[in-house]
């Protein structure tokens, strides 16, 4: 059975500490499918969890190399599938490797293979909010799973 967290971020800064809780309770062979659109701020989640991780340095969206890799206190493993057209192209970028290993896999532009990816993956859905910088982000997984960011991200619940 899944669950949802409806969570509320009023601009860029709240959504990086919604994804730096993602990374600090990020537990080895983690997976997040990011969707939303262009600008929505999945790059922006992604640099929070990075944080979260303890990786050095700055998170950019890896768009035209689509597979980057960070160290932290687990390795961070940062994928876009934005120029990728199909489930198929996306496993010859090796992600099966990459999913069923023991670091945390973020995926930007997920909905591109949505079929390839486990049951126990974490859908983080980013949608625009009320004003510029204000976005709804709705987190899907099983109910084992979203039980343990539920009191981490107490703060950020609004439903």
């Amino acid at each position: 059975m899944t669950e949802t967290l409806y969570l509320a971020s009023s601009g860029p800064e709240v959504t990086q500490e919604i994804g730096k809780v993602l990374g600090r309770e990020s537990r080895p062979g983690a997976i997040y499918l990011l969707t939303g659109e262009l600008g929505a701020g999945k790059t922006c989640l992604t640099q929070g969890i990075a944080q979260g991780l303890e990786v050095p340095g700055y998170v950019r969206s890896p768009t035209f190399v689509m597979v980057t890799r960070s160290i932290g206190k687990l390795t961070l493993h940062h994928i876009d599938l934005y120029r990728v057209e199909d489930s198929f192209e996306a496993l010859d970028l090796g992600l099966e490797e990459l999913m069923y290993g023991d670091g945390v896999c973020v995926v930007e532009w997920a909905e591109r293979a949505a079929d390839i990816f486990p049951e126990e993956s974490v859908s983080i859905s980013i949608d625009y909010g009320g004003s510029e910088t204000e976005r709804s982000i709705n987190l899907t997984a099983p109910a084992g799973v979203i039980a343990n960011f539920r009191d981490a991200l107490e703060e950020y619940i609004v439903a």
